[in-house]
């Protein structure tokens, strides 16, 4: 069954039971109050039950219903029946939802006439008429504005799911997108590079091996090709976080200390203060920083040491990797992508960074991420 099948036939039994439910109330009504005539006329009640159960139809014929909900209250007012005309004004909003303003109006305006003069049947009394027909409208307008009110309730009800939907279905389209750049970056690079980077490792190993000088080209290429690896394997991560897999915080840092190492970086990890559980976007900012100062030492910085320090405070995280690399003190680094979008990450969560040349020469990456504020 599609969805506007479904939509359609909880619509229908949502319609049946309010006419259901406004056909008992009038009915229950004019069984209890007190009557214009001594003994009301059987087909007043037939009327009453008539004009409630006429409202189901009124999403499929509204001018309809608003004419037989609109008899049918002049004429159990005729036969005696003191009895608000609720159906008549769910009808009402009915034809006005529909577009049916004009002739709306023009059938209120003669209910207005005609309710009197039906009451004025039994009464033979115009003062008394005019206040019966007035009577059953106020009363019928305080029902219904009870039940507008929950109509335009139901209506924003309806217009956040539809909303949540449409976020819904274009995160869905978004992560469809990511994970297709990520297949055809795996199925177009990752093998040439692969070949490109075995073949050098090969070349510069078979050299020192014959004791021969490796050319600069050689080491050049070979050493691209490692960072040509490393950054498209942490492309390839980054695309395909789904986010439905626990993604990577500070619990993988030691994770990334142990790559360095294993890439030849002499890298050391303290963590200083009580470990605590920090909140999701923080510790995904945090591992990214480490991760991006670690790539940048062993891409830019020729650097043979790092220290990774993590510092838990009462009311901030603070982050510090130091190198000593090429950086010369006194230096006014250059921003690149990397460190735009590690200041990037920061700000966005309250925070502070300084990226600066250290006075011992290499360059230093320091954050600090108040616990407070982040989400």
């Amino acid at each position: 069954m599609s969805s506007t099948v479904r939509f359609s036939v909880r619509a229908d039994v949502r319609d049946w039971a309010i006419a259901v439910g406004v056909a008992a109330t009038l009915l229950i009504t004019g069984l209890s109050a007190e009557h214009s005539a001594s003994r009301p006329h059987l087909l007043g009640y037939v009327l009453l039950a008539v004009g409630g159960l006429a409202l189901a139809a009124r999403r499929r014929a509204p001018l309809v219903v608003l004419a037989v909900t609109g008899l049918c209250a002049v004429g159990y007012q005729a036969a005696g029946l003191d009895v608000p005309a609720v159906a008549y004004l769910f009808a009402v909003y009915a034809a006005v939802r529909a577009g049916h303003r004009s002739i709306t109006v023009a059938a209120s305006v003669a209910m207005l006439a005609a309710l009197p003069l039906a009451a004025l049947a039994q009464l033979h009394n115009l003062g008394e008429a005019l206040a019966q027909g007035r009577g059953a409208l106020e009363g019928a307008w305080l029902i219904a504005a009870g039940a507008a009110g929950e109509a335009l309730r139901q209506a924003e009800r309806r217009a956040d799911e539809a909303e949540r939907t449409r976020e819904e279905t274009a995160r869905r389209r978004a992560d469809e997108e990511r994970l297709h750049i990520a297949r055809e970056l795996h199925d177009t690079l990752t093998h040439q590079i692969s070949v490109i980077k075995v073949q050098s490792e090969v070349a510069v190993h078979l050299a020192r091996k014959r004791g021969e000088q490796v050319p600069q080209a050689l080491l050049a290429i070979h050493q691209a090709g490692r960072e040509a690896s490393r950054e498209l394997r942490a492309t390839l991560e980054a695309l395909r976080d789904d986010r439905k897999t626990p993604p990577h915080g500070l619990d993988s840092a030691p994770a990334l200390v142990e790559r360095a190492r294993k890439d030849g970086l002499d890298a050391t990890l303290t963590i200083v203060g009580q470990r605590c559980d920090v909140p999701g976007a923080l510790d995904r900012a945090a591992y990214r920083i480490v991760q991006e100062s670690l790539t940048n030492i062993a891409r830019h910085a020729a650097a043979s040491k790092a220290s990774v320090r993590i510092d838990y405070g009462p009311s901030a995280l603070a982050i510090r990797v130091d190198d000593d690399g090429r950086m010369k003190p006194g230096a006014v680094p250059k921003p690149g992508v990397g460190l735009i979008g590690m200041r990037e990450r920061v700000t966005a969560l309250g925070g502070r960074l300084r990226t600066e040349a250290r006075s011992e020469g290499g360059f230093s990456v320091q954050a600090e991420l108040p616990l407070d504020r982040s989400s």
